[in-house]
C-alpha cells in the first residue's frame, strides 16, 4: 500500500513543496510532474478563489500531488469545503495557542463530530464511498498544519504540539520576526525557530519552514526541520527567466 502524504510527513521523511500564487491547473500540474513532493495553494497572499481550488484540485489529485491550502482569516469554516475538493490539508497562518489548534482540528477531523459531513464531493468520490469509509479515509489522510508566526505563541508551543490531531508546526519566519521585531534573519529569529523545533520534537510532532532558496535547507533539515516549502511558482518563474535573461545578455 502506498504511503500517503500524512505518513511520510509523520515519518519523519523530508518534503520539499512550494507555494502556489497561480490559479492555473497546469501550474500545478507542472509541479507535479517536476516531482515537488506537495504544494500550497496561497490563497493567503494571492486571488485564488473557491472556484478556482476546484480545478486545481482535480489537477493535483489526476498528477498525484498531494495539495493543502493556506488561507487568511481567523475563522476555520473556509477548511471543509477545500477538503470536500479533495486537498489534502491545510496551512492555516497564525495560529496562538492551543485552542486555536482545537478549532483547526475540529474543523478536519469527522471523528470530533463537529465538521459536516456528506460523501458526494470528489473527496467522497462523488457518492462513491459510503459514510464510514469516508469519515475513516479522511481522517486519516487529512493534513492539519499550523502555523507559528507570532511572538505570543512561542509561549504555546508545547500546550500546541501536544494536540495528537495536529501534524505539523510550520513556522512562517517573515511575520514571526515582524512579530517580535528583530531582522529576517537574525539569529533571535534562528533561536525561535529552534524552539519550534525543539517542542515538535518533544512532542513527535514533525517541524516545517519556509525558506527562499533551496540553499538554506540542508541546514535546518540537520536541525530537525523536514518539511519545507520553498518560494513559489511565481518566484521560480522569475528567477529562471532572469537567469536566463542574464545568460543572453552575457
Amino acid at each position: 500500500m502506498t504511503a500517503t502524504f500524512r505518513d511520510r510527513l509523520r515519518a519523519g521523511e523530508l518534503l520539499v513543496g512550494t507555494f502556489v500564487k497561480t490559479p492555473s491547473p497546469h501550474v500545478v500540474e507542472i509541479l507535479g510532474h517536476a516531482g515537488l513532493d506537495f504544494a500550497v495553494i496561497d490563497q493567503e497572499h494571492a486571488p485564488i478563489e473557491l472556484g478556482q481550488m476546484d480545478m486545481l484540485a482535480l489537477a493535483g489529485r489526476a498528477v498525484g500531488l498531494p495539495l493543502l491550502s493556506r488561507r487568511w482569516g481567523k475563522g476555520t469554516d473556509w477548511i471543509a469545503p477545500l477538503l470536500d475538493l479533495g486537498l489534502t490539508g491545510v496551512m492555516v497562518p497564525h495560529v496562538l495557542d492551543a485552542e486555536g489548534a482545537e478549532a483547526v482540528c475540529d474543523a478536519i477531523r469527522f471523528e470530533r463530530n463537529k465538521r459536516g459531513l456528506s460523501p458526494s464531493p470528489r473527496a467522497g468520490n462523488y457518492g462513491g464511498m459510503s459514510i464510514r469509509a469516508y469519515r475513516a479515509a479522511s481522517d486519516g489522510t487529512s493534513v492539519a498544519m499550523v502555523q507559528i508566526e507570532d511572538e505570543s505563541a512561542l509561549d504555546h508551543l508545547d500546550a500546541i504540539a501536544a494536540i495528537e490531531d495536529v501534524d505539523l508546526l510550520f513556522v512562517g519566519p517573515a511575520d514571526l520576526s515582524q512579530s517580535m521585531r528583530v531582522g529576517f534573519p537574525s539569529p533571535e529569529l534562528d533561536a525561535a525557530i529552534e524552539r519550534v523545533i525543539a517542542a515538535c520534537r518533544a512532542a513527535g510532532r514533525a517541524a516545517g519552514l519556509f525558506v527562499g532558496d533551496p540553499s538554506q535547507i540542508p541546514a535546518w533539515h540537520e536541525k530537525g526541520v523536514t518539511v519545507f516549502v520553498c518560494g513559489s511558482d511565481q518566484a521560480l518563474l522569475r528567477k529562471s527567466a532572469s537567469a536566463l535573461m542574464s545568460v543572453a545578455r552575457g
